[in-house]
């Protein structure tokens, strides 16, 4: 009988990766609620049986909470002035 480790192991080739890449890429219309049922199961799935997928969409999950949480509160104006004044130093590019 396997072990549940075998069971959350890492996607082992090519292929494997390719579709962890695209799990990656849906993760944030997967929180928003904004895939399909199918799609949900499918990325529900897989990042049962993937430990790095399993914890990037965890990450992104935080990410997202600390985000919310974030919003309500002011930046200081210290940190503000000092970003206006980076991005005025930012050198400007022309497209030809």
């Amino acid at each position: 009988m396997e072990s549940d480790q075998n069971d959350h192991q890492h996607c082992g080739d090519d292929s494997d990766h390719k579709h962890c890449l695209e799990m990656f890429n849906r993760l944030s219309e997967y929180l928003d609620n904004e895939l399909d049922d199918i799609t949900c199961q499918e990325i529900e799935k897989h990042v049962e049986q993937c430990v790095p997928c399993f914890s990037c969409l965890q990450t992104l999950k935080q990410t997202v909470a600390l985000c919310k949480e974030a919003a309500n509160k002011p930046v200081p104006k210290e940190f503000s002035e000092k970003l206006k004044e980076m991005i005025q130093n930012i050198p400007k590019t022309t497209n030809p």
